[in-house]
Order: structure tokens, then C-alpha cells, then sequence
């Protein structure tokens, strides 16, 4: 099998550094292109996210407390020495 000038790589360019003031620029087109989202939305999105992160803080509080019980337990019945 041949390969054709079609098939054929271009070469690669060696790239080049982008000065800040285009890459400000670039950040900033990037930016516009963005779907921000309404005050509705980042109301509900907010909420979600401080009821989970409620949820998750008294979970990991409870099983805090059960394993710092349970520990205390084990010491206050298998931790004394016998006289």
C-alpha cells in the first residue's frame, strides 16, 4: 500500500507562547460564551447544595459518635486490668 500526498502528515510547527494581553483576550471571548446561570437558578442550585452538605455533616456526626462510643465501650469493658 502507497501512501499518497493526501495520506501524507503535515509537518508539525513548533507552537508558540500566547503573550498575556491575547490571552486575556481569549479568556475573555471564552468567557461570553458562557451560559450563566439566572438568579432562579443559582437560588435552587445553592439550596441543593447546602441540604446535601447538611445531609453528609450529620451522617459523618453520627457515625462519629457510634464509632467514639462503641470505642469507649470496648476500653471501659476489656481495658481493666485484673487486680
Amino acid at each position: 500500500m502507497t501512501q499518497t500526498d493526501a495520506d501524507a502528515k503535515p509537518e508539525k510547527e513548533p507552537k508558540r507562547r500566547t503573550g498575556p494581553v491575547t490571552f486575556t483576550k481569549q479568556v475573555v471571548d471564552e468567557l461570553r460564551k458562557v451560559r450563566w446561570p439566572t438568579r432562579k437558578e443559582l437560588t435552587t442550585y445553592t439550596i441543593v447544595v447546602l441540604v446535601f452538605v447538611v445531609l453528609v455533616l450529620s451522617y459523618v456526626s453520627v457515625l462519629d459518635f457510634a464509632f467514639g462510643e462503641a470505642v469507649t465501650w470496648l476500653y471501659s469493658t476489656f481495658g481493666r486490668p485484673s487486680v
